[in-house]
């Protein structure tokens, strides 16, 4: 069968290298018309074009050729942070997510992976629907040792946001009946785990839409994340007052979260008072620990993909085999999985292995 030029993919990888089609024209030497043209279907290249084409965007010829692939539109995702992301920022993020969506299908065909066990809630506080989830996982009022793993677990997909700028926080969303979430793993492991917490606000309360206005959806998944990571009978019984920043950096270790949203949960719930918020918070700036986190956590890392390349690599199937077969670049599949399989190999075959299908 004669392999048939695919407009889509064209698309995708131009926005996954953030290139306007104007942009993508002048760097392979044709006009934009022509490369909208391309696009919409219009013009069939010639082959001496998308040798241009796979140069300019580094993936190979073949990706050109490859099947239709699910989109992840824009309103489909909760984005961690909108204010300050440019369009193209959101949608280079957006063609990693559907990248991801390639490498989890081929996984997917091969692996009994965890099934989806994520409650959806509806007309409740952020609050309440934190302690339904922690409820309906057998959580009790305990803390969360490893976000990434309880998140795979339940089903969750989670993958890595590799993005050379500091304005992807994360995102997450539902394809079919599938939850995946894409944190950035190159923040401090504090403030990923609550990114991971929030990202699970998103799914269990906004599958079914969020609010309009998203700066409501983004504070309701904000309250749900506080409150799933420091359940609060936990926290009032363990701190009674606050003397100093000092005592926080301490307490801060028991939730695995950051000084300041430790302080934020604790003026919430009434145990540091709005002075003591305000001299706290102007003390952390003072110190730095906006930027660096104070005795901050090792990272979290995947339990489910170094069981999966463990099983894979006994058969000798590696990830550029991986990659070669989705007609992707290695290092594409590489940033949406930096630092989740951070484990060594002996470490994950100690946890068990998947079996394959």
């Amino acid at each position: 069968m004669v392999a048939v030029f695919n407009p889509q993919r064209l698309v995708l990888g131009r926005k996954r290298r953030k290139l306007t089609a104007r942009a993508l024209a002048s760097a392979v030497g044709l006009s934009p018309i022509t490369i909208s043209r391309l696009e919409n279907g219009a013009n069939e290249p010639e082959d001496e074009t998308i040798q241009a084409l796979s140069r300019a965007l580094d993936f190979p010829q073949s990706f050109f050729f490859a099947e239709e692939v699910d989109e992840l539109p824009a309103e489909a995702a909760s984005f961690r942070s909108l204010s300050s992301m440019t369009a193209k920022e959101r949608d280079a993020a957006l063609s990693a997510g559907v990248i991801a969506y390639l490498f989890h299908d081929w996984i997917a065909e091969r692996f009994n992976l965890p099934d989806t066990d994520v409650p959806h809630v509806r007309d409740a506080t952020p609050e309440a629907t934190a302690q339904i989830v922690r409820a309906n996982w057998g959580l009790g009022q305990q803390p969360i040792s490893n976000m990434i793993k309880l998140l795979e677990s339940k089903g969750v997909r989670v993958f890595s946001l590799c993005e050379d700028t500091k304005n992807v926080d994360a995102f997450s969303c539902w394809r079919n009946e599938q939850p995946f979430a894409f944190l950035n793993t190159f923040k401090s492991t504090e403030r990923s785990r609550f990114d991971a917490a929030h990202e699970l606000g998103h799914l269990v309360m906004h599958k079914h839409g969020a609010p309009q206005d998203s700066r409501q959806a983004e504070s309701e998944a904000d309250r749900f994340a506080s409150a799933f990571l420091m359940p609060a009978d936990d926290v009032v019984s363990r701190i009674r007052y606050v003397s100093n920043l000092e005592s926080l950096i301490q307490g801060k270790k028991r939730w695995g979260v950051s000084v300041a949203a430790l302080n934020y949960r604790l003026h919430k719930l009434g145990v540091v008072s709005d002075w003591q918020n305000r001299s706290l918070n102007v003390e952390m700036s003072s110190r730095g620990y906006r930027r660096q986190e104070p005795e901050g956590l090792d990272p979290e890392t995947s339990a489910l993909w170094p069981q999966v390349f463990a099983t894979l690599w006994r058969e000798r199937i590696t990830r550029d085999h991986i990659a070669n077969e989705l007609h992707v670049p290695t290092s594409e599949l590489d940033g949406i999985l930096f630092q989740l399989t951070a484990r060594t190999k002996s470490e994950s075959e100690k946890k068990g292995r998947l079996r394959a299908i």
